[in-house]
C-alpha cells in the first residue's frame, strides 16, 4: 500500500499526486516509469515519473483521466492508499552534454519531459523547450519548465495564450532562425511525436521519443507493449520506453492503441453511471 501525501488539480482532468514511495524515489531516473494498481480489481496503469524528492521519499506522478482506471485513481484523496506500485521501470534517458537540445512536449507530456529537461540542462546543454496545449486553460507547469530551460516557447492550438500554433510550428521556427540543434526529445500524443520526428528527420536532427503502448506486466514477459523500431520488434517496458523517433513505426503503434477503445468506452460509461448513482444515494441520505 502506498499513501497519497498530496493532490493537486493542474487542469481539467489532469491531476498531480505526491506519493510516499522512498525506495522508488531514491532509484528513479529521468525517463523511467512506474506501474500502479488502485485496488484488487483494478488494471495496471503505467505512468512516467514526473519528479522525485529522494530526501523526503516522495515520488510525483501526473496523470490525465482518460479512462475508467485513471478516473478511479483521480477520485483518491490525500491519506488514501494505492494498493500496488512497482518501479522504477524502463531504461532511463541518455543524458549527455550534446550541445543544444530541444525538448518538445504536448499536453500531459509536459510533466513527463520535465525531469529530462532538468537533467539535460544540469549536464551543461543549452535547452530550448517547446510545450503545446489545446488552449490556455490546459497549460501545465509553465513556470517549472521555464526554470529548467534556457528558452521556453508555449503554444496553444487556438492562440488563446497569444502564441498560436502546434509544437511542430514552433520547432520549425527555431530551425528557421538558424539554431543548430544537436538533439531533440519529444513526449506527448503519438501523432505529435510522429510529426516532430518527420520534421527533424528532414534536417537530420537525432530525435528521441517516449512511447506509450498498451502495457500489462511491464517486465517483458507478456509482449503486449511491443512496438516496431527500425523494422524490429521491441518491448517498450524493457527496451524503452524511449526510442529513436526516426525508426519508430508510428502508424502501427497508433493502430494498436485503438485495440480496446470500445471496451474502454464501455468501462468508462459503467463507472460514471455507478458514480452518479452513488452520489444520488448519498444526497438522498443527507436529506
Amino acid at each position: 500500500m502506498v499513501k497519497i501525501l498530496n493532490k493537486q488539480v493542474l487542469a481539467t482532468g489532469i491531476k498531480r499526486f505526491e506519493l510516499d514511495a522512498p525506495e522508488i524515489a531514491w532509484r528513479a531516473q529521468p525517463g523511467q516509469f512506474v506501474v500502479l494498481r488502485v485496488n484488487e480489481e483494478g488494471e495496471r496503469i503505467p505512468l512516467t515519473v514526473a519528479d522525485t524528492r529522494p530526501e523526503e521519499g516522495v515520488l510525483v506522478i501526473v496523470f490525465q483521466e482518460v479512462g475508467k482506471s485513471t478516473a478511479l485513481l483521480g477520485t483518491l484523496e490525500p491519506g488514501d492508499a494505492i494498493m500496488d506500485l512497482i518501479g522504477p521501470l524502463g531504461k532511463p534517458t541518455e543524458i549527455e552534454r550534446f550541445g543544444t537540445v530541444v525538448c518538445v512536449a504536448g499536453g500531459v507530456g509536459t510533466p513527463e519531459i520535465y525531469p529530462v529537461t532538468r537533467a539535460l540542462r544540469q549536464a551543461g546543454n543549452k535547452v530550448i523547450s517547446i510545450i503545446g496545449f489545446r488552449n490556455k486553460d490546459l497549460i501545465l507547469m509553465e513556470e517549472e519548465m521555464r526554470r529548467v530551460s534556457d528558452e521556453l516557447i508555449v503554444a496553444t492550438d487556438d492562440g488563446s495564450n497569444g502564441n498560436k500554433g502546434l509544437v511542430t510550428d514552433m520547432l520549425q521556427q527555431v530551425i528557421y532562425r538558424g539554431e543548430k540543434i544537436d538533439r531533440c526529445f519529444a513526449v506527448g500524443p503519438v501523432i505529435m511525436m510522429k510529426m516532430v520526428s518527420l520534421l527533424t528527420k528532414k534536417y537530420s536532427i537525432p530525435t528521441i521519443v517516449s512511447l506509450n503502448p498498451i502495457m500489462l506486466d511491464a517486465t517483458g514477459m507478456c509482449g503486449v507493449c511491443r512496438v516496431e523500431v527500425g523494422g524490429e520488434t521491441k518491448f517498450a517496458c524493457v527496451d524503452g520506453p524511449e526510442f529513436d523517433g526516426h525508426k519508430v513505426n508510428f502508424d502501427l503503434l497508433m493502430a494498436r492503441l485503438k485495440t480496446y477503445v470500445k471496451e474502454e468506452r464501455q468501462a468508462m460509461e459503467i463507472f460514471l453511471k455507478s458514480r452518479n448513482e452513488n452520489c444520488r444515494c448519498a444526497n438522498r441520505k443527507e436529506k
